[in-house]
């Protein structure tokens, strides 16, 4: 069970937070929920140019937020590879996965590029200050 897990704790503008990096392997999937107790955010990756499976990347996502664990969770979706020109656009990937109709929770989405780094300090910033609001 340890494939595609790890855990790192990171600190970032003075709050520590314990991440665990759960792959999204077909395989490793149902294994995610071992991880949801005590949860406060939840950033989900998606590939912005695989347009075949973003309705798989909404249904796996659905799933997720219906559990009852995560149910107070913010969410903080990175759109990424938007560095390549194929990318859909923020809008276009947050209608894809439903994220308009979360009417109870706390969401975002961040157009990111992890190969460039960029857009990955704003969403960190913007989950900081929404977690600072909560408590």
């Amino acid at each position: 069970m340890a494939i595609g897990f790890n855990v790192e704790t990171v600190t970032y503008k003075n709050l520590k937070f314990q991440v665990w990096d759960l792959g999204g392997q077909t395989s490793i999937r149902p294994y995610w929920r071992c991880y949801y107790s005590n949860t406060d955010a939840v950033i989900y990756v998606v590939d912005s140019c695989d347009r075949d499976r973003i309705g798989i990347s909404k249904s796996e996502l659905v799933a997720m937020l219906e559990e009852e664990e995560l149910r107070k969770a913010i969410l903080v979706v990175f759109a990424n590879k938007q560095d390549m020109e194929q990318a859909m656009s923020s809008s276009e990937m947050a209608n894809s996965l439903g994220l308009p109709a979360l009417k109870d929770r706390k969401w975002q989405i961040f157009k990111t590029s992890a190969t460039k780094g960029t857009g990955l300090d704003e969403a960190m910033e913007w989950l900081v200050e929404t977690l600072k609001s909560r408590q």
